[in-house]
């Protein structure tokens, strides 16, 4: 009988370890299962984005950004507004996200929607943002990419693929995240 109970054991030890991610068990995690654990999902095929030019908040006005000239770069790229509680909130964890991997070839391209230059200026001053702010002052952009709330954020890999979209805040300096970036950036 304890020969019973002892296999009995065993088997549903095992049964249990089938449902354990592999991640928790050291082994190699699929490109799904970094983005999932950071709370997004990765897209099973890359969208080619529409390119757009905007103007930047750059020290010379009429200065231009234009999407397609960002390929060969992994792109945050994010839809937001000043008036926008989440927005508000995830901006510092998008500032330490990219001071972490600018240098490793991550681009933050923060797209505002339909406010005007000063308003944005001085919100970046006041945040101390140094990634790319651009103006989508009539909306268009946002409209194209069916924005419908702020934040929204596209991520954009190295081949110029969007490959995971999110609506709302998120933390973007967390490791979970900064598991996705690194991924991004291989």
């Amino acid at each position: 009988m304890d020969t019973l109970v002892s296999r009995a054991q065993l088997f549903s030890m095992l049964a249990l370890l089938a449902f354990v991610p592999s991640w928790n068990l050291g082994a190699q995690e699929t490109a799904t299962q970094v983005f999932a654990r950071a709370g997004l999902t990765l897209l099973s095929q890359g969208v080619t984005p529409r390119d757009f030019t905007l103007e930047t908040l750059a020290t010379t006005q009429g200065s231009n950004l234009t999407l397609s000239e960002l390929k060969g770069k992994a792109v945050l790229l994010n839809f937001w507004a000043t008036w926008c509680p989440p927005c508000r909130d995830e901006m510092p964890s998008m500032e330490a996200l990219y001071r972490r991997y600018k240098d490793a070839g991550l681009e933050i391209v923060a797209v505002n929607v339909r406010e005007d230059r000063g308003q944005v200026q001085s919100f970046m001053a006041s945040y101390r943002l140094s990634f790319p702010a651009v103006l989508d002052a009539d909306g268009r952009v946002s409209g194209i990419y069916g924005v419908r709330a702020l934040p929204t954020s596209f991520l954009i890999n190295k081949e110029g693929k969007i490959v995971a979209r999110l609506v709302g805040f998120s933390n973007w300096d967390t490791p979970e995240k900064h598991a996705v970036f690194e991924l991004l950036l291989k």
